[in-house]
């Protein structure tokens, strides 16, 4: 690139100083005229978080996005630098990216002084232009404002009351650019006020310094709304500072919640081309974290991150793709047995209250499971609770007397394809009602279903699942209850 290198190059070229937030208000207005991508990745906010955060930009305000764990704050505010020029011209060696035209510290103004037009000028690339901090309460006003160096004072020889003794913290050293602070409850109250002077009047004081330094910073904050009365809260005077305040959500659709998945997840290649994960668990997946979100055993002011189906679809690929090494198979399909793979995924991204507690974290996820094994259940077959028993038209009629006769269902977690498909083939009818109830299965689908009915007469109380270490075992539920009479059978004897 044939960029100005000095003061003189560069007033000829027509160059004029703009604040950052003048400069992307002008970029934003130039993609939404050409209709250019400005948040690619982020899914599902397009009627509502997205056009807050352009009206944002366009109104040249500080931006506070406001929401729950793993609903996209940071990425985001991330993507905000894309809005930014390519390159920025600053005196060079500056250290808090001087304007060549509008200089702020001692160093350029001397500099520019001394040389004139032969200024050394540098470029900065805009992805430097960002500065992001995790807001933690260890955070001191010198991180983030700065304070007098008295080694830099003795080095020099100069007197405290020069400002070139100054250390200056992140916020100066991210004049004209984007700087981020995230979960903005976690810094402590006096710390939030050191920020007043700079979100309204554009300035710094260090220790008492007769300094002003007319900082042009977009500022972008991120919290959780809970933090409001836990870890901590966000003052007030702050919070009136901050212009625009933009509230973030969940995925609102199953679809949506998919596409975020399926975008997120870090598969190798040889999962990508090995492993089949059909619709019918990639719904299941995302319907335990919307389950999740409405679970009684669950804090709900916590959230469900979006990370729980990304982390959770890792897990299932994984799982599968283990059991297609140890049966040295070539590919496979996922089946609903390898959600045991998913639990820990589950168990290490929900705060559960009192009574989920009480539950145990892994219960939790089996019930979370279950659910979500019930609905994709009655949206592909009939409610058995609705059926006659007995009756011809029970469509579950042969299954339940296949079981009733005492035949068990064992279908082992780590079963090759051919011994997982022999098990299934072995219950009287179950193919049948697949067939005959679902239409444009594919054989690898076919299965999967047949599965999913013998799961889902568990969840109504049809059929019993004893969970043993490495495997489930499906049986009749009377035939079950009467095994269990059968061990105070010594008992009654006496």
């Amino acid at each position: 690139m044939n960029l100005p290198q000095t003061l003189g190059e560069l007033k000829a070229t027509g160059y004029q100083p703009r604040s950052i937030k003048e400069e992307m208000r002008e970029n934003l207005i130039k993609k939404l005229q050409s209709k250019e991508p400005i948040f690619p990745g982020v899914i599902g906010f397009d009627d509502t978080v997205i056009p807050d955060v352009e009206r944002a930009i366009l109104s040249r305000h500080n931006i506070l996005l406001l929401g729950l764990r793993g609903q996209a704050k940071t990425r985001i505010a991330r993507l905000l630098v894309h809005l930014l020029d390519e390159y920025m011209p600053i005196v060079g060696g500056s250290e808090l990216n001087d304007d060549p035209l509008q200089p702020l510290t001692r160093y350029a103004l001397d500099l520019i002084a001394e040389k004139g037009d032969d200024t050394p000028i540098e470029w900065v690339h805009r992805n430097e232009r960002y500065v992001e901090k995790l807001a933690t309460p260890d955070v001191s006003v010198a991180d983030l404002i700065g304070d007098v160096d008295p080694i830099k004072a003795a080095t020099l020889k100069l007197p405290y009351s020069d400002q070139r003794v100054i250390h200056f913290g992140l916020v100066p050293r991210a004049h004209r650019s984007l700087f981020v602070l995230n979960e903005l409850p976690d810094l402590q109250a006096r710390i939030q006020v050191s920020l007043f002077n700079i979100l309204q009047e554009g300035d710094i004081q260090i220790r008492g310094f007769k300094l002003r330094l007319p900082l042009d910073i977009q500022f972008v904050f991120t919290a959780n709304p809970e933090d409001y009365t836990s870890r901590g809260s966000i003052i007030t005077p702050l919070k009136d500072r901050i212009e625009s305040q933009i509230l973030t959500h969940y995925p609102k659709t199953i679809e949506i919640s998919r596409q975020i998945t399926s975008l997120e997840a870090d598969l190798a290649e040889s999962q990508k081309t090995a492993i089949k994960v059909p619709d019918l668990l990639q719904i299941m997946l995302e319907q335990i974290a919307f389950n999740a979100r409405e679970s009684e055993y669950i804090d709900s002011k916590s959230g469900v991150s979006a990370r729980l189906t990304i982390a959770g679809y890792e897990n299932l690929v994984s799982t599968a793709e283990r059991r297609m090494l140890i049966n040295n198979e070539k590919a496979t399909q996922a089946r609903i047995t390898d959600f045991w793979g998913v639990v820990p995924a589950i168990t290490g991204k929900v705060e559960l209250v009192y009574e989920g507690e009480q539950e145990g974290a892994y219960n939790v996820a089996m019930l979370l499971l279950g659910e979500a094994v019930q609905i994709a259940f009655l949206d592909h077959f009939p409610n058995p609770e609705e059926v006659n028993r007995g009756e011809d038209k029970d469509p579950y009629g042969t299954i339940r007397t296949w079981f009733g006769a005492g035949n068990t269902l064992d279908l082992i977690n780590d079963a090759s394809d051919k011994d997982y498909r022999q098990a299934l083939d072995k219950v009287a009818g179950l193919k049948k009602l697949v067939t005959s109830t679902v239409n444009n299965l594919d054989e690898a689908e076919t299965y999967l279903f047949m599965e999913l009915v013998v799961h889902g007469l568990v969840e109504f109380d049809v059929l019993n699942k004893d969970t043993l270490e490495n495997s489930l075992v499906f049986r009749d539920l009377l035939a079950n209850m009467l095994d269990d009479n059968d061990m105070f059978d010594g008992f009654n004897d006496n």
